[in-house]
Order: C-alpha cells, then sequence, then structure tokens
C-alpha cells in the first residue's frame, strides 16, 4: 500500500491548478462541472480521525489540523482528475480490477483484520479507500500508455503533465477555507482558518 500512496502523492505534489474563489459555498471544490461538497471532503477527515482514535499512533507519522485538512481535498480533487483524464482517452477499469488490488494489498500486509490499522498508518478514509485504489489504477494505467508511446519518463512526469493539462482544461476551482493552490509549486497554501473547515 506504502508504494501506491506514494504513486498518488508524487502526482498530487507537482500539480499546478489554475485557482479562482468556488461559486457555492456548499463546494470544498468544482472540477468543470464535478462538484466536491464540503461534507464530502469533511466526512473523509472525521472518518480518518474516528479511525485513528481506536489504534495506537504514537509509532506513526500522521498529520492532523490544516495539513489533514489539504490532504483530504487534495485526494478528491486529484481522484476527480484522473478520472476526467481516464474517460478522455477511454481507459477503462473494471470492477474486477480494483477488487483484485485489494486483495493483494491484505494479502500484502498479512489479512483483512490488519487493513484498518493499515489505512491509518496511510491516512486514508475507510470509506475512501475503494476510490483510492481506482486512482492507483487509472494512475497506472495511464504510466503504461504513455510509455507505450514512447514517454522515456520513470518520474511521473508525463503524467503530472497531462493532470496540469486536465485542470487547466476543466477549470479547478477551490473553495477559499480550505486555501488555495499554489500555481508556482502545485501544491495548497492552507486558509488560516483551515483548521476549522466544520462549522
Amino acid at each position: 500500500m506504502n508504494n501506491s500512496k506514494k504513486i498518488v502523492a508524487l502526482l498530487g505534489a507537482g500539480l499546478m491548478l489554475v485557482l479562482t474563489s468556488c461559486s457555492s459555498s456548499n463546494s470544498a471544490a468544482t472540477i468543470g462541472k464535478t462538484d466536491i461538497p464540503i461534507a464530502t471532503v469533511q466526512g473523509t477527515i472525521d472518518e480518518i480521525l474516528k479511525e485513528r482514535a481506536k489504534v495506537d499512533t504514537t509509532s506513526m507519522n500522521i498529520v492532523s489540523g490544516a495539513e489533514l485538512n489539504t490532504n483530504a481535498i487534495r485526494f478528491h480533487v486529484i481522484s476527480v482528475l484522473f478520472d476526467d483524464i481516464a474517460e478522455k482517452i477511454s481507459l477503462k477499469l473494471k470492477d474486477s480490477e480494483v477488487a483484485a488490488r485489494k486483495a493483494d494489498i491484505i494479502l500484502q500486509i498479512g489479512g483483512e483484520d490488519k487493513l484498518p490499522i493499515s489505512l491509518v498508518g496511510a491516512q486514508i478514509a475507510p470509506k475512501d479507500f475503494p476510490r483510492y485504489l481506482r486512482t492507483v489504477l487509472i494512475a497506472e494505467k495511464i504510466g503504461e500508455a504513455l510509455k507505450s508511446q514512447g514517454d522515456p519518463s520513470t518520474d511521473g512526469s508525463g503524467i503530472q503533465k497531462l493532470l496540469v493539462a486536465m485542470a487547466k482544461e476543466k477549470k479547478v476551482e477551490i473553495n477559499p477555507r480550505y486555501g488555495g493552490w499554489d500555481y508556482e509549486t502545485g501544491n495548497i497554501t492552507p486558509a488560516t482558518d483551515n483548521a476549522a473547515v466544520k462549522k
């Protein structure tokens, strides 16, 4: 799972998106016609915190506050961008492929009973796990397609270029309460009240 997490983190770290303020106060972000409600992002944060309370996290490198909120909104935005790229290039992903990757991860960690603590360590909400797997698999398939077309990059930069282009095409908008996208770094600049999103 760590390798899969690194793939998505790598791709997300370099995103450079065009920022405008969200038109709806109920939206955490919009990507083209796709709306990500604040409730969706808050649900991710709440579930991560709920699962953390069930295990000993003293040896885990986990984030909280503004950084946790930033990670949550980034995950949902990147997932939508990957879906949009997959649709544009007619890339199909079967449910059986997602199920197979989940089974492989469970085998690697030593059983399904180890999954909850592994998700806590990876800072993934259980409800988001299937979508997380889907995003990773789409990223891998896009990487394979680029390689077959002669892309020599091995650091994910080819996929990153597609994400940047898709974000510009769709026009990504982030609710200012979560901060904004820094065009130079391709990362989120947290808002001063980002640690208190829920009101």
